[in-house]
């Protein structure tokens, strides 16, 4: 095969395996497109637009820090502070910090309601969907003997295995692995059966489409492990609460809810709804009783702001009245963007019970609007006030999207907000600032085998590049220390960037290098996504094909 043929099929296996994974599964990075030699590395809506961008004038309790709030037009992801606290649940914060209780009595009654409105058999607070199931796990391995729960997580003896449908497998993984399980991934019914034996504690299931109507729909697992008595949990976390409950329903004997998204609860907190016995063994595997779940702590506050939280949820709420205020809105929204030409919009209605909100697509014309919608969020995110939206400011996925389309979500803003997220849009798509490309050769070759030396915060790791290039175009293969993945990226001038991502088995490993070259050397830094950043060096080397 002729250089030109290798190089098109890695280049064509890169994109191929980025683009096959969902976003949720999928993992993320940090933007590549304002990394890019040639792109501004720091998009500003300076210049985007004659409209003056609204500032922020109330005072807020960040700003003595220095830390820039933000408009939440992304949804409930904790990475920007996921949902705003209902008036009642803060009212029922402070009102039982005011009083001491015993916290196991407290929790027996605050059970024994929980189950009153869900329908369930009994019910527990957790520090959030996450500790949930964490402590499901600990429960479902240790129950309520002492003897195993300060076993754990040394599994010597026990049930050490949890198995997980295919379409389950995220970066929550980490939920159940830490209490020392070992994963076994199944994608249909026949390798479920088989992979169920002695060793099994539970089976975890993520909710969706998928748990629903799929060939490993939750009424297909459950039938299996019933008669082997093997417990199912179902991470439910950004589901709404719905009564009676759907999962358990169709045979889950544990589910988790997250507090702090749409039940709008305390941030720190969640919900295990399911089997009295299975949830009184999780609570005995959290805090305050010492063991493995000892640091997933609730406090009094939390666990009435939750119960708050959920009779708002189910008896004051008015849901539908909700999703008219939402959908007024972007309706708002998308008539001020409807003044450009290049531009349209949609409102898209929600889909199954996760994260149940309206959203508005808008899209526009290249030819006449020269940005991607990547550009157009990072110029939000980079505006006063910060907007933030689809990944910017985090991670997306791999490779970042170039689509002329963004969405916005409604489900936390207060109102005067869309006036804002209006204001802000059209005055970048009214006048896009100008992003000229890179387009000056690069100054090398780097095609080659690399050994590749990355500064951490506080620890050092050897990987390794091996590259092929084309014109500024590099391709090639990136070996980490705990997986091998594809890599991709450019080099114009002296100026590269390096990008890879592992997104399989519950991981989400999204490296971005950048630096500058010389014939035998690399250096610069590294974006490792959510767990921030470091240094970079190479050297050109012999490298094997494989690690052993």
């Amino acid at each position: 095969m002729g250089t030109t043929n290798r190089f098109r099929k890695i280049l064509d296996a890169c994109r191929t395996r980025a683009t096959r994974r969902q976003l949720f599964q999928g993992g993320a990075v940090l933007a590549f497109g304002s990394m890019v030699p040639g792109r501004l590395p720091g998009l500003s809506a300076q210049g985007a637009g004659s409209t003056a961008r609204p500032q922020r004038t109330r005072k807020s309790i960040y700003d003595r820090l220095g830390v820039k709030t933000l408009i939440n037009a992304r949804g409930t992801v904790t990475i920007v502070g996921a949902s705003r606290t209902l008036p009642e649940v803060k009212q029922a914060m402070e009102a039982a910090a005011r009083d001491y209780v015993q916290i196991d009595e407290l929790m027996e009654s605050v059970g024994r309601r929980l189950a009153e409105l869900t329908g369930a058999e009994w019910g527990i607070v957790t520090s959030g969907a996450s500790a949930a199931l964490t402590v499901a796990a600990a429960g479902c391995i240790a129950g309520g003997d002492p003897d195993r729960m300060v076993q754990l997580p040394d599994l010597t003896g026990l049930k050490d295995e949890v198995i997980m449908p295919r379409y389950s497998r995220s970066a929550y993984d980490h939920a159940v692995k830490v209490v020392g399980m070992k994963v076994i991934e199944v994608a249909n019914r026949d390798e479920l059966e088989a992979a169920l034996g002695p060793r099994t504690a539970l089976v975890m299931v993520l909710a969706g489409r998928a748990s629903q109507e799929g060939p490993l729909s939750l009424s297909v697992i459950s039938s299996l492990t019933r008669p082997r008595q093997v417990p199912v949990l179902v991470d439910a976390a950004a589901d709404e609460l719905v009564v009676p409950n759907p999962y358990l329903g169709q045979g889950a004997d544990l589910v988790a809810y997250s507090g702090g998204k749409c039940l709008r609860g305390p941030q720190c907190a969640g919900l295990l709804l399911g089997r009295k016995d299975l949830t009184l063994a999780a609570w005995m595997n959290s805090a305050p009783h010492h063991g493995l779940g000892r640091g997933f702590k609730v406090g009094r506050e939390e666990i009435m702001g939750m119960l708050a939280a959920v009779e708002a949820w189910l008896l004051n709420r008015d849901h539908a009245a909700e999703q008219r205020l939402w959908r007024a809105w972007l309706e708002h929204i998308a008539q001020k963007l409807r003044s450009i030409p290049a531009v349209t919009t949609e409102i898209a209605e929600p889909q199954g019970l996760s994260n149940r909100t309206p959203s508005l697509r808008v899209s526009w014309d290249m030819a006449k609007i020269p940005l991607t919608g990547f550009d157009v969020e990072n110029l939000l995110w980079d505006g006063d006030p910060r907007i933030a939206i689809g990944g910017a400011g985090s991670f997306l996925p791999f490779p970042p999207p170039t689509e002329p389309e963004i969405r916005l979500t409604p489900y936390q803003l207060e109102a005067g907000e869309e006036r804002v997220i209006a204001d802000a849009v059209h005055s970048i798509l009214s006048r896009p600032p100008k992003i000229e490309p890179r387009t000056d050769p690069p100054v090398a070759d780097l095609t080659g085998q690399w050994e590749v030396d990355i500064k951490y915060v506080a620890s050092t790791a050897r990987h390794a590049f091996a590259i092929e290039q084309k014109g500024s175009d590099i391709a090639g293969t990136h070996y980490g220390e705990f997986a091998d993945r594809n890599l991709a990226g450019t080099l114009h001038g002296n100026d590269v960037v390096v990008r890879s991502s592992y997104t399989q088995q519950g991981v989400r490993l999204n490296f971005t290098f950048t630096g500058t070259v010389s014939t035998n050397a690399m250096q610069g830094r590294i974006s490792v996504g959510e767990y921030g950043t470091g240094e970079w060096k190479a050297q050109r080397r012999n490298y094997p094909q494989r690690r052993g």
